[in-house]
């Protein structure tokens, strides 16, 4: 069992006009902020092709985590306490974040996106195609969120 020494390289940054998280919107899909994504030179070669998907998914690591890291949280649409595996909530044992975003353009090793909810500054670990064959679903069930106090 692999408890420990898993290392992430980042393979590039986030520039975007956000810079505190309490202005950030709450998820990708409810934003309309743009943003540039800056890959390093040395991983540039892997974009070719992904200006033939409309939507990349960006994984990242969360750069303002400062709070304490609690197993039971109010998400950000609901007074109540859940798990926090249950939620978004972005204070984690780990602190890995991801976004679904268009693809508005490409540039060498820019890519501008649409609808980030990322701050800028951020290290952006990994990209992959948004494919909705694989990656979309129908929900049956939605926990707390069917019912969260504010919509």
């Amino acid at each position: 069992m692999l408890t420990e020494g898993i290392d992430f390289i980042p393979i590039g940054i986030i520039h975007s006009e956000l810079d505190r998280k309490d202005a950030s919107p709450i998820q990708s899909a409810r934003s309309d902020i743009e943003a540039t994504v800056e890959v390093f030179p040395q991983y540039q070669e892997g974009l070719s092709g992904v200006e033939g998907f409309s939507h990349i998914f960006l994984f990242y690591v969360f750069n303002q985590t400062d709070q304490k890291v609690k197993l039971r949280v109010k998400p950000f649409l609901d007074d109540q306490l859940h798990g926090l595996f249950a939620t978004r909530f972005p204070v984690r044992p780990n602190p890995l974040g991801f976004s679904i975003v268009r693809l508005i353009g490409i540039k060498e090793n820019r890519l501008y996106v649409r609808g980030a909810d990322i701050l800028d500054g951020t290290s952006l670990l990994d990209i992959k195609p948004y494919i909705p064959d694989f990656d979309v679903f129908k929900a049956d069930k939605l926990g707390w969120y069917q019912n969260r106090k504010y919509k």
